[in-house]
């Protein structure tokens, strides 16, 4: 019996399975929470969006650019939920994302949750749609208000792990609108969260 063949078969096969689980993760990704990271995906998708072009006398999108813009929207929606549940005293990952006013707030209610003496364990599951609900020039700025429908696994306990709200077991939908914005004049491709209407 020649063994030597045989070998090489395993070692073949473990080399394109090692291939396949490669382009897995890199295609579906992996998040376990706060990565230390900040988003870069959402600021390349977006470079692919030209404002000037797409903006016509209505204000208007066409079809390649909302789904582009939607692609990083939804990024930016799981980044920003992830770096708020994260335990901190401050959001850090998400921090670009934000417009000062939007920062000031989130940080504010962490600080209140945390002299509270609470903590939340947040798991994100996914966003199940991502709309566009109207897009507008306001004076130089494009704003585009979206309504996201995510799912999370949510609770918030005490200093004593006590659940006080939500179920560690259980799947909840969230829903949320959210307005992002981005100065038209600016050679800077980033557009920013600036209001959540919910």
């Amino acid at each position: 019996m020649n063994y030597s063949f045989e070998y090489i078969d395993i070692i073949l096969l473990a080399m394109i399975a090692g291939f396949i689980f490669l382009r897995l993760r890199g295609i579906l990704g992996k998040r376990t929470g706060f990565e230390g990271k900040p988003p870069p995906q959402f600021q390349e998708i977006l470079k692919n969006v030209n404002i000037e072009k797409n903006i016509k006398k209505n204000d208007n999108f066409d079809k390649s650019a909302q789904q582009d813009f939607l692609k990083g929207a939804k990024i930016a929606y799981e980044t920003i939920i992830t770096d708020f549940s994260d335990n901190d005293n401050k959001l850090t990952t998400s921090k670009p994302l934000l417009s000062q006013k939007i920062y000031n707030q989130f940080n504010q209610a962490l600080k209140e949750r945390n002299e509270r003496g609470h903590f939340a364990e947040i798991t994100f599951i996914g966003v199940n749609s991502a709309d566009i609900k109207e897009h507008r020039k306001v004076d130089n700025a494009l704003q585009v208000t979206v309504n996201f429908v995510g799912e999370v696994i949510t609770c918030i306990k005490d200093k004593n792990k006590k659940i006080i709200s939500g179920d560690p077991q259980k799947i909840k939908k969230i829903y949320d609108t959210w307005v992002f914005s981005r100065d038209t004049r600016s050679d800077n491709p980033n557009w920013k969260l600036v209001d959540t209407l919910n």
